[in-house]
């Protein structure tokens, strides 16, 4: 039983997006189930919550502007969705042919090429994605040794120096650039694939370290007849942030309230100060907003400066509906797009085939994106002209005939935090910073130690333990 005597703790979250939304959710549900006198606020700056999550259902259509999906190794939002009582709601995708586009035509990606199964020597060969040169080049993966460098590295570098630059640039960088939007010569190695390191060093081959280990850094792009690897939710990935702000208490939640500034109090306690001209007396917070955003909070104590050198992309999605019969019998679940490429997409998927029921019957749901490092500024056209765009790329493709019935424009400027090389130290540095002035306020999500929807999940669950462990030592 809870003792009359123990203080009544407050915690404060800010930003709604799933970090913060998992990290409020499990705080509630720990204070309900050991009776902790705890009281949570969620600051949202909007007037929804989920971030980049967001769900348009229309027509028939389920269209997903930001990400469509998760591939959830470790079953953290399996297990969130769980204890949210909705894992009934969870489907998993359909398999299918996978394209690279090099120059002007499609490639199907090699079956078991750079997969965690016996490497298929004569797809690898046959494949009309390299050279021969570039394909002799790849085999020396066998014979070269392992990196003599132990610290982070630009992915770009690793895979170059195992398999050559024309494997890098047609298959591993239009794979990749899906992923993180980013340019793979300034990702971080440690920050997003530490266990390639970690599989060169023990099997010196990184093909023969996969095939032995069963890890697979493509493996969710390897040409499969049975289901794929990644899962949603039955009415799109929003599902699971409406169920999370339905299962936190009345009052819980602040929409359309800024946190201006994080302050000191004077018994010890943290200042948030909002943008309506109040605040909020907190014993702890957790901050789960950009990094940009964060940075701002801190700028009168002259705080977290080295967040000013971390580096995020602008991207946009773009769905187009069409009638089945405008496209024909082209057999493909997705393709990417190398930069050694004429088109201005860097991906397409056709949804209505990876996730059935997101379209009616005899129609199509294409999807695709836009911008990545070093090319934003097409991010910042109209919405007329990307379309225009965008189905000048999908006629030279896979030959679309005619306009969309309906076209989704969603841009996300500096919205996917870049790991650039060195990333984990860096992070490791800003919060032993935060944590020498403000022992109470806690850094998480996507700009910080993973970008994806489970690693946010994971994130926003691991501190919402760390702070009641803190509160109630």
């Amino acid at each position: 039983m809870m003792l009359v005597t123990q203080k009544r703790r407050k915690v404060v979250v800010v930003g709604g997006g799933v970090t913060g939304l998992t990290a409020a959710f499990y705080m509630q549900k720990e204070a309900s189930a050991k009776e902790l006198p705890l009281d949570i606020v969620l600051v949202e700056s909007s007037l929804r919550l989920g971030g980049k999550i967001q769900t348009l259902r229309k027509d028939g259509f389920i269209i997903e502007r930001g990400p469509e999906s998760f591939f959830d190794r470790e079953n953290y939002v399996n297990a969130l969705a769980k204890d949210l009582g909705i894992e009934q709601k969870i489907m998993t995708s359909n398999a299918g042919p996978t394209y690279v586009a090099v120059g002007s035509a499609l490639y199907p990606i090699p079956s078991h090429l750079l997969s965690g199964e016996t490497p298929h020597i004569s797809s690898f060969i046959t494949s009309g994605l390299f050279s021969l040169s570039g394909k002799v080049r790849a085999a020396g993966d066998f014979f070269i040794p392992r990196s003599e460098q132990d610290d982070d590295q630009p992915l770009g570098a690793f895979f170059r120096r195992r398999f050559g630059a024309e494997v890098v640039e047609n298959l591993v960088e239009p794979l990749l650039a899906g992923t993180f939007a980013g340019d793979i010569e300034q990702l971080s190695m440690s920050s997003t694939f530490p266990q390639l390191y970690s599989l060169e060093q023990k099997y010196r081959s990184l093909l023969i370290g996969m095939k032995k280990s069963g890890a697979n850094f493509l493996s969710q792009h390897a040409v499969d007849e049975n289901k794929g690897i990644f899962q949603t939710f039955n009415n799109g990935l929003e599902t699971l942030i409406e169920s999370l702000e339905e299962s936190l208490l009345p009052g819980t939640v602040m929409k359309g309230v800024k946190v201006e500034e994080i302050d000191h109090g004077k018994d010890g306690s943290v200042q948030v100060i909002l943008n309506n001209f109040s605040h909020i007396k907190a014993d702890a917070v957790i901050i789960a907003t950009p990094f940009n955003m964060v940075e701002k909070m801190f700028r009168k104590h002259h705080l977290l400066n080295e967040l000013g050198t971390m580096k995020a992309a602008t991207i946009a999605t773009v769905t187009m509906a069409f009638k089945r019969e405008q496209l024909g019998n082209v057999n493909a679940l997705a393709f990417y797009v190398s930069r050694n490429s004429d088109f201005s997409i860097t991906s397409c998927t056709w949804m209505n085939r990876k996730w059935p029921g997101t379209a009616p019957e005899d129609h199509i749901l294409l999807r695709s994106y836009i911008g990545r490092v070093g090319d934003e500024a097409i991010v910042a056209l109209s919405d007329t002209e990307i379309e225009k765009t965008v189905l000048q790329d999908l006629q030279k493709t896979i030959g679309i005939d005619g306009a969309p019935i309906t076209t989704v424009v969603t841009r996300w400027k500096n919205a996917m935090p870049q790991y650039t090389v060195g990333h984990e130290a860096k992070v490791q540095r800003i919060k032993q910073e935060l944590q020498q002035h403000f022992p109470t306020v806690k850094l998480s999500g996507s700009s910080f130690e993973g970008i994806s929807v489970p690693e946010c999940v994971q994130q926003g669950k691991k501190v919402a333990e760390e702070v009641l462990q803190e509160l109630w030592k």
